[in-house]
C-alpha cells in the first residue's frame, strides 16, 4: 500500500492545503481550484522529466482519482443548476456552464489515462513517453484554460448571485459526498 502525506490524506478528504480559513462552499470550491493547479505544475515538472517524489506522484494520483470527481460532482450536482436557478438573463450563464460541463465530460474520461501515466512513472522511474508526455501537457494545458473560466467568471457570479440558502444546501451536499458533518474548512 502507497504510503500517504498527511497534505494528500487531507486532500482525498476535500480539506484545504492552505492556512486560510474557508467559508463555505464557494471557499471550498475556490481552494479545489487551487489544488488542481498544484497538479497541474506536478504534471509539468513529469513533462519536463524533472525528478519526482513518490509523494508527488501519489498526490497527482489522489487528486485524479479522489479529489476530482468529487469536485465535478460539486459542480454539476450542485453549483451549476443553483446558478441557472438564479442568475439572470443578461449573465449569459447557460453558455458557459455548457462549456464548462463539456470540459468536465473529457476531464473525467481522460483522467484514468493520466493516472496509468502516472502510476507507471512510479513503478519505472524511467521519463514518460512523447505520446505520454503530449497527453500530460493537454491534460494540464486544458485543466488550467478551465480553472480561468471557473475562477474568472462563475465563482464571482456565484457569489454575486447564490442566497444563503443555496450555499447551506451546497454545503450539507458536499459533506455528504466526502462523508463528513462539519462544516467544510473546519
Amino acid at each position: 500500500m502507497k504510503k500517504q502525506s498527511e497534505r494528500q490524506r487531507n486532500a482525498a478528504r476535500g480539506e484545504s492545503s492552505g492556512t486560510r480559513p474557508l467559508h463555505g462552499p464557494l471557499d471550498f470550491i475556490a481552494e479545489d481550484h487551487m489544488r488542481e493547479r498544484e497538479v497541474c505544475a506536478l504534471i509539468d515538472r513529469i513533462v519536463a522529466s524533472a525528478s519526482m517524489e513518490q509523494a508527488d506522484l501519489d498526490h497527482v494520483l489522489t487528486f485524479l482519482e479522489a479529489v476530482l470527481p468529487q469536485h465535478l460532482a460539486d459542480e454539476e450536482i450542485d453549483l451549476f443548476p443553483l446558478m441557472l436557478k438564479r442568475c439572470a438573463p443578461e449573465d449569459e450563464i447557460e453558455k458557459v456552464i455548457d462549456r464548462l460541463q463539456s470540459d468536465h465530460g473529457h476531464a473525467l474520461a481522460d483522467a484514468p489515462a493520466i493516472a496509468a501515466i502516472i502510476q507507471g512513472i512510479g513503478a519505472s522511474p524511467s521519463k514518460p513517453s512523447q505520446s505520454d508526455c503530449a497527453l500530460l501537457s493537454d491534460f494540464a494545458h486544458h485543466a488550467r484554460r478551465h480553472l480561468i473560466l471557473e475562477n474568472a467568471v462563475i465563482l464571482p457570479i456565484a457569489r454575486a448571485r447564490l442566497t444563503k440558502k443555496d450555499l447551506r444546501l451546497m454545503e450539507r451536499h458536499m459533506l455528504e459526498r466526502r462523508g463528513l458533518s462539519s462544516p467544510l474548512g473546519e
